[in-house]
């Protein structure tokens, strides 16, 4: 059906294969579809995820703390494979009943704590370890805005830009140029809130910058979407400057190859259960 003659039916009825690239991880409806427990590996942390943006904020933040020296940060990430539905078995959807990556399990608490939502897992850490997110009531309010202006952003970059530009199965002209319009004005936000201080919140690196770099400093690298020209994101020079910064940083570095099963075979680490995998990155082990 051509753009600009479709007209809503008086009731929606789900039609299973529309979606494009993605079709087969979203449906109407919610709870398990397949009865699968969980893997528990040898860590009290236990993260069920994949190397998406949202995913991709947690081991950072994993990989942060480990290198700040709180060893009881270690880990084992298991991977996640949407695109096959592992996020709608029993296991994971007791995890997050959201059947949405990344999901943690601290098995360190008397009964094993659950966290879903990314920026509720960066929070979880960030109290648990006391680190990465300022303890000064007005600096923490200023961080932790940040940190829902993330998460609120998300839905506008990836659900929104990123969908409509990148997988959906047509191109749609109004909803390209109104998405494309929101996420240029939140890469502008970024680019003056980035032009007097050296992190988002000032001079202290945070959990806001940890959960804003996978989604925006990677537009801007040009690593998600490949966009990065079409949104001329080299004009928002002090994101740029800050996305280069945090992208050099040892445990983004490693962080971001975590649960990673695209793009550069040595830039991928389908699963993590110590830090020696990442200096023997051997994936037929880990899908055998």
């Amino acid at each position: 059906m051509s753009e600009g003659t479709y007209t809503p039916a008086r009731v929606w009825k789900w039609d299973s294969e529309s979606g494009g690239r993605w079709a087969s991880i979203n449906r109407p409806i919610s709870g398990a579809t397949s009865q699968s427990e969980l893997p528990v590996g040898k860590h009290p942390l236990q993260l069920y995820s994949l190397a998406t943006p949202n995913g991709v904020k947690v081991t950072v933040m994993l990989e942060e703390l480990l290198a700040l020296g709180f060893e009881g940060a270690e880990y084992d990430a298991h991977l996640i494979r949407i695109g096959d539905g592992d996020q709608f078995s029993s296991g994971f959807v007791n995890a997050n009943p959201n059947s949405k990556i990344p999901a943690l399990m601290d098995h360190s608490t008397e009964t094993p704590t659950r966290v879903f939502e990314s920026g509720a897992i960066l929070m979880y850490l960030a109290e648990k370890f006391n680190t990465l997110l300022p303890t000064e009531p007005s600096a923490r309010a200023e961080c932790l805005s940040w940190l829902f202006w993330q998460m609120g952003s998300a839905p506008y970059l990836g659900g929104g830009f990123g969908h409509f530009y990148s997988y959906a199965p047509v191109k749609i002209e109004y909803a390209i140029d109104r998405f494309t319009m929101e996420t240029k004005r939140q890469l502008d936000v970024l680019d003056k809130q980035l032009a007097n201080n050296q992190f988002i919140c000032g001079d202290d690196y945070t959990i806001a910058d940890i959960a804003i770099w996978p989604w925006y400093g990677q537009v801007v690298l040009n690593t998600v979407y490949e966009a990065a020209e079409f949104l001329q994101a080299h004009e928002y020079k002090h994101l740029n400057r800050w996305a280069n910064e945090i992208k050099e940083r040892p445990a983004v570095k490693r962080g971001r190859i975590v649960n990673k099963t695209f793009g550069e075979p040595s830039e991928q680490l389908h699963e993590r259960h110590d830090a020696s995998d990442f200096d023997n990155k051997t994936q037929d082990k880990v899908d055998s």
